[in-house]
C-alpha cells in the first residue's frame, strides 16, 4: 500500500482541547467491551500507532496526542482491522462516537468540519470499492465489459469528488484526503487520482497543491503535492506508466521537459528542448490581458539583466487575435510563439494566464509559478 494511502476509518474523535500543543480525541465505542482501541497517525512515510487502550463497559475513551504544527494531519481510530480516518490541526476539537460491529460505517463526528467531509468521502470510497469488487467477481460478464463498467463507475466517482470535495475548497484537509485516496480491489491497491498516468488528474493535483501552498507553504505534504503534479506533466506527455510507489511524496525529481514546437511571427518553428544549456522561462500569457504591458516591462528588465548569463524566455501567446499578438511581440528580444490548438496548454496543465515554469540548464522543470516562493528574479539567480 502506498505511503500516502488513507484507507483508514473514523471511529471516535475528540473533544477537550486544553493545551495548544496537544489535542484530545474522545468519544464512545458501543458494544466494544474488552476490545483494543488504537489511534494511528498516517504520515507520508508510514502508519504509526500513537496510543491504545482496552475499552470498558461503557466504551468511553480519550487520547491526548501532540498537535500538528505546519498543516492539518491525518489519523485513524482502529479496532481490529476496522479503521475510521480523520484529520485534525492544532486549533480543533473533535468527538467521534462509533458502534461495533460496524465500526467503519456506524459512527458520527462532531466539532471538525473536515473530518465530517472525510467521513462522507470515506463512505463513498467504500461503496465504490465494493461495487468494483462485485464487478470483478461477476462470472457472467466478459472481461472487457467488466473493465468498461469499472471505468464508468470511476469516471462518475471522480467527477463527484472534484465537484463536491476538491474544487469547492482545495486548501482543505478533506480535499487532500479526496485527491490522495486509494482503492483496494482484487487486483491490488491503486490511486483514484494519479497524476503520473492521467493528464486530467495532474490538474486536480495542481489545484490542491496550489490551495495548500497558499496556507501551508512549508509543509511536507504541500511539497509532496507540488512534486507529484510537476512530475506528472512529464510522465503523461511521454506516455510513461509509473507505478503507484512513484507518488511517494517527498523528494520527487524531474527528468526532462515536455517538448513544445510552435511558430514565431515569421512562421519559423521554435523548439523548447533546443534551448538546453540555458535557463528558460516558459511563459504562457495573453497580450490582451489588462496587466500585460506592465508584466512585459518586468520580463524585459530581467532579460536585459540576465540574457548574457544564459537566460532565455520562451513565451507562448494564447491570444485569439494573431495579428494583435504579432504587433505586440514584434520588437521583443526573446522567443515569442503562438498556440491555437491548446496542445501545449493541456500538456502543462495550464488553466489560467499568466502561468510560467522555470527550466534549468539540463531541460528539467524546477518551478511552476503557482508554487513559487520569493520573487521570479530570486529563483532565476539560483539557476544561473
Amino acid at each position: 500500500m502506498n505511503k500516502i494511502t488513507f484507507f483508514i476509518a473514523l471511529s471516535t474523535i475528540f473533544c477537550a482541547c486544553t493545551d495548544k500543543k496537544t489535542y484530545n480525541v474522545s468519544g464512545t465505542v458501543e458494544n466494544a467491551k474488552d476490545s483494543m482501541l488504537y489511534i494511528e497517525a498516517s504520515t507520508l512515510e508510514d502508519v504509526k500507532v500513537l496510543d491504545s487502550l482496552r475499552l470498558k463497559e461503557g466504551g468511553e475513551y480519550r487520547f491526548a496526542v501532540e498537535a500538528p504544527t505546519d498543516c492539518p494531519e491525518f489519523f485513524a481510530l482502529r479496532v481490529g482491522q476496522q479503521r475510521i480516518p480523520f484529520s485534525i490541526d492544532s486549533t480543533e476539537c473533535v468527538k467521534i462516537d462509533a458502534t461495533l460491529p460496524h465500526f467503519t460505517t456506524d459512527y458520527k463526528v462532531e466539532g471538525n468540519e473536515s473530518s465530517k467531509r472525510i467521513r462522507e468521502i470515506y463512505a463513498l470510497q467504500l461503496k465504490l470499492q465494493n461495487e468494483i469488487m462485485e464487478l470483478e467477481k461477476n462470472k457472467d460478464m466478459f472481461p472487457g465489459d467488466i473493465v468498461d463498467s469499472i471505468n464508468v463507475l470511476l469516471k462518475d466517482y471522480k467527477e463527484k469528488m472534484k465537484e463536491q470535495y476538491i474544487f469547492s475548497d482545495a486548501s482543505s484537509a478533506s480535499a487532500y484526503y479526496a485527491v490522495c485516496q486509494s482503492i483496494t480491489d482484487l487486483q491490488g491497491t491503486w490511486f483514484v487520482f494519479n497524476p503520473l498516468t492521467d493528464r486530467d488528474d495532474v490538474k486536480t493535483y495542481a489545484a490542491v497543491a496550489t490551495g495548500w501552498d497558499c496556507y501551508y507553504p512549508d509543509a511536507q505534504r504541500t511539497e509532496q503535492l507540488c512534486n507529484a503534479a510537476i512530475k506528472g506533466l512529464n510522465n503523461t506527455a511521454e506516455k510513461q506508466t509509473p507505478t503507484i510507489s512513484d507518488i511517494s511524496g517527498k523528494g520527487v525529481e524531474e527528468t526532462g521537459i515536455i517538448e513544445v514546437e510552435l511558430p514565431d511571427i515569421s512562421n519559423k518553428m521554435r523548439s523548447l528542448k533546443a534551448l538546453k544549456g540555458k535557463v528558460v522561462l516558459l511563459d504562457f500569457t495573453m497580450f490582451g490581458a489588462p496587466d500585460s504591458a506592465e508584466r512585459t516591462r518586468l520580463l524585459r528588465s530581467l532579460y536585459e539583466k540576465y540574457a548574457a548569463k544564459g537566460f532565455e524566455i520562451y513565451q507562448i501567446s494564447l491570444d485569439d487575435d494573431i495579428h494583435f499578438w504579432k504587433s505586440s511581440v514584434e520588437y521583443l528580444p526573446w522567443i515569442s510563439v503562438h498556440e491555437t490548438n491548446g496542445v501545449a496548454t493541456a500538456a502543462y496543465a495550464v488553466s489560467n494566464v499568466p502561468t510560467f515554469f522555470l527550466i534549468n540548464k539540463e531541460n528539467e522543470i524546477v518551478l511552476r509559478s503557482d508554487f513559487m516562493k520569493g520573487t521570479l528574479e530570486d529563483n532565476l539567480r539560483k539557476l544561473l
